[in-house]
């Protein structure tokens, strides 16, 4: 991964983004996300993470997020990438999954050829970590994440979208817990 996108000040608070390989609609179903939205929760509760944001789309999540404790944040994101990537596997191999030989098939050949890649890979490399150092930028940023499924045609209001920390922001109750920016 390049370094002009890794977490460099472990304090910080960060835009990250998560994408699937060849940006396939994994997403689509209730499962796949209950994976995602589960690893986050398990990540805030053992490994330190604390998320201020978040929205999952149809092939990428973002997040602005920090970490906190003595796990660096990218050692965070490894793990959760390590555990959904499998987790996501073992749902299409023994789910109801009508994609089950293309999506193996497509993530299997996205590791083909990576020493490193045990069989499957979902995610692609990196997460482009993307400091948030002032005011104006993170309201950017949290704007940009909350307006995906609005920009996606999904729903018309950003906190109609379950699978987004904008109902936490517009005081309902989200799927996640998350710490609120101050950004008033």
């Amino acid at each position: 991964m390049s370094d002009q996108y890794q977490a460099r000040d472990p304090e910080g608070i960060y835009f990250l983004t998560f994408t699937i390989v060849d940006w396939v609609d994994i997403f689509t179903r209730s499962s796949y996300k209950e994976i995602i939205i589960n690893s986050l929760k398990h990540c805030q509760s053992n490994k330190g993470l604390t998320l201020y944001a978040y929205c999952m789309m149809t092939n990428h999540i973002h997040l602005i997020a920090s970490a906190s404790g003595d796990v660096k944040l990218f050692e965070i994101i490894r793990d959760f990438k390590k555990f959904t990537n499998r987790a996501i596997i073992k749902e299409i191999t023994s789910g109801n999954e009508s994609r089950k030989k293309w999506l193996l098939n497509k993530f299997e050949f996205a590791g083909k050829y990576l020493t490193r890649i045990e069989n499957y890979k979902v995610w692609q490399d990196g997460y482009h970590a993307i400091e948030l150092i002032s005011r104006d930028f993170t309201f950017q940023k949290l704007n940009y994440i909350h307006q995906n499924p609005v920009r996606a045609g999904i729903v018309s209001e950003p906190e109609h979208y379950i699978y987004s920390s904008a109902t936490n922001y517009h005081g309902l109750r989200g799927l996640i817990e998350i710490e609120l920016l101050d950004i008033d």
